[in-house]
């Protein structure tokens, strides 16, 4: 680890810490985001998935090696942590901090980009199964059962065997187009219960038609179930991903990603742990920090809250 990375860490360090007090300042203005801030672990949260999101966009000054490049296969193989190389090598010499660094670029990536592609397609079709119902519900809601009763992985499987490879583009909308199922539930179950309240009749009374009933009257008073999905599905779309990288059908190799990183060293988990260790935990700290922040985002968006 050279200088300037220790110095390009320090400065990541700072930044979130100061984002962090920045937005918990101004969050104490308004009751509704003390409570996203109620819980400490809340705050841990966001300020892991902050500083991870600020080392990813930062790789070049923050990795102080190439991802991709042996440094020395015979001298340097499944060499331990150290100050020169902070989580070790793994089995090809590479330096295992760089590639966690660039992996996070696209597993980060990967769970934002198909978490989003989930929550839109299942938001627009639990909407429009809630408001309009009858046949149009039942034609969906049993195209849902038959999505969540087939498992995801075999769908995925079929897409690979279809394709040469999945590209990056087409990995995160397929992974986006199998997610989807268990938030349309969701969305359809707050839109049941929304579209007979008062604010609701009283537009479609004066005139309003249905899109805009769905997307300015409904849709924002369904945010909270949508929000909270959204932070738990990257986490959920992030597992998937390492487990498919795992398997060898997901991001190609030599390219990082927290999954492949983790199956190209598993034969040398017991000689070189830290070259599968430091990734696992990497997916670890994402998932309960995106857990928290949705605990805290579903406090701060609670209506019985602010009844109360």
């Amino acid at each position: 680890m050279t200088l300037g990375t220790w110095l390009a860490l320090f400065v990541a360090l700072v930044v979130t810490a100061e984002i962090v007090r920045v937005l918990r300042h101004r969050a104490m203005r308004h009751e509704r985001w003390r409570r996203f801030f109620r819980h400490r672990t809340t705050t841990w949260g966001l300020g892991i998935l902050t500083f991870l999101v600020i080392v990813a966009l930062a790789a070049p000054l923050v990795a102080p090696y190439d991802p991709d490049k042996q440094l020395d296969i015979v001298h340097l193989k499944n060499h331990p942590p150290s100050w020169t190389f902070l989580l070790g090598t793994d089995v090809l010499s590479r330096d295992v901090w760089s590639r966690t660094v660039y992996g996070a670029r696209v597993s980060l990536g990967i769970g934002a980009l198909g978490a989003l592609v989930a929550v839109a397609l299942g938001t627009l079709v639990g909407a429009v199964a809630g408001y309009y119902q009858r046949w149009i519900d039942a034609v969906l809601m049993r195209g849902v059962d038959v999505g969540l009763a087939l498992p995801r992985i075999f769908i995925l499987l079929m897409a690979v065997a279809l394709w040469d490879g999945l590209p990056f583009a087409a990995l995160i909308i397929v992974i986006g187009l199998t997610s989807w199922f268990g938030t349309s539930r969701l969305v359809r179950a707050e839109v049941l219960s929304l579209r007979q309240r008062d604010f609701v009749v009283a537009a479609r009374a004066l005139g309003a038609g249905s899109g805009r009933v769905i997307f300015r009257h409904v849709l924002p008073n369904a945010a909270a179930p949508i929000i909270v999905s959204a932070a738990l599905g990257v986490g959920n779309v992030l597992l998937l991903e390492a487990s498919l990288s795992f398997l060898g059908i997901g991001v190609k190799p030599p390219e990082p990603t927290w999954g492949n990183m983790i199956a190209d060293n598993a034969p040398s988990i017991y000689t070189a742990p830290w070259s599968t260790l430091f990734p696992g935990l990497a997916i670890s700290l994402v998932v309960l920090s995106l857990n928290a922040v949705a605990d805290g985002v579903r406090d701060a968006l609670d209506p019985r809250a602010e009844a109360a």
